[in-house]
């Protein structure tokens, strides 16, 4: 097996102008011992404003590209230690309209990812999978070894064929690779996701707030801070080949109670807000309305978040309110 002496040396961050991606760069020019950070992007949903706060650190090297472009990929992560992949369709309802948008911007990038590192020697790959793998389980609480995994959606299947993918990369050619799947991950710099949507709705009429579905979606909300310690404290962790991890908070939130928690950060009157409700169980086709995890094995290795649900989504809504107001939310 290829030593681990020094995994986040230097590290290639493929999607690293992303939401979660800027928070991770971040963290990781924090650290001393981190001699270079190469972020690989096309910049499709990755903002260059993201990257501000670390973009004069001679340790950075932005390359504005593909993941379909293999040799420019291979030729980024030269020299590397470590790949960090979180590039894919964040839309996870865009399939309905376009079906093979999460293997072209899923599947296909994550192999891409996998023969680049095999072909430039890198010894780990930590990928973002998530919770969408599990499908459809309602209250039960799914943990790590759970079985058979039958996702609902092109989503969560190109995510699951993505661990597949780096699950026999890491046993065929020698180096390690981790997935974690995460929650619902919230927090400055987002771009997506339900909290998102309701701003940009309240912003374009605060008399009115339509919720896809009857609100009662239940699901974990997870700080990118917390993310980002999950990542980089256990990526490095086991012996195995592969291995993956939950990432949650262990507590939950429905979509109407966050319908709420926007109205309220935003500074409205809830009494002054219709809500008004497209009905049924799901948001979408393809959305699993109730999410539980277990998240046992990651904190028996010493990760813990230090958000609940309702903190991290109040931070997340604030910080995007902000950004809104800047014009720099969408």
């Amino acid at each position: 097996m290829t030593p681990l002496s020094e995994p986040y040396g230097r590290v290639v961050v493929v999607g690293g102008a992303g939401f979660i991606g800027g928070h991770l760069v971040e963290r990781l020019l924090r650290s001393t011992t981190t001699r270079r950070v190469v972020v690989y992007d096309n910049f499709t949903s990755g903002r260059d404003w993201h990257l501000d706060g670390v973009a004069s650190d001679p340790r950075l090297e932005v390359i504005r590209a593909d993941v379909s472009e293999q040799d420019q990929l291979e030729a980024a992560m030269s020299g590397c230690d470590t790949a960090i992949h979180l590039a894919s369709n964040p839309d996870i309802a865009r399939a309905m309209a376009d079906p093979t948008v999460d293997f072209a911007q899923g599947t296909a990038l994550t192999h891409a990812v996998a023969e680049a590192a095999r072909r430039s020697g890198i010894a780990l790959v930590l990928y973002a999978s998530g919770s969408g793998v599990y499908g459809d389980l309602g209250e039960l609480e799914a943990d790590e070894r759970h079985g058979p995994l039958e996702p609902v959606s092109t989503y969560g299947a190109s995510k699951l064929a993505g661990e597949a993918l780096l699950c026999a990369y890491s046993h065929m050619f020698g180096m390690r690779a981790r997935a974690f799947r995460f929650g619902n991950v919230v927090g400055p710099r987002q771009t997506h996701g339900v909290a998102f949507d309701f701003i940009r709705k309240l912003l374009e009429n605060p008399a009115r707030l339509e919720i896809l579905g009857d609100g009662t979606q239940s699901k974990s909300y997870i700080h990118v801070d917390d993310v980002a310690d999950a990542v980089l404290s256990v990526g490095t962790l086991g012996d195995h080949a592969f291995d993956v991890f939950n990432v949650a908070t262990g507590d939950y939130l429905t979509v109407n109670e966050i319908a709420e928690l926007t109205i309220d950060c935003l500074g409205l009157d809830r009494g002054a807000v219709e809500l008004v409700r497209s009905g049924g169980s799901r948001g979408w086709q393809g959305d699993v309305p109730i999410v539980r995890l277990s998240t046992e094995k990651i904190r028996r290795l010493g990760w813990s978040n230090r958000y609940g649900s309702r903190e991290a989504l109040a931070a997340a809504i604030t910080s995007m309110y902000t950004d809104a107001r800047a014009g720099r939310l969408w």
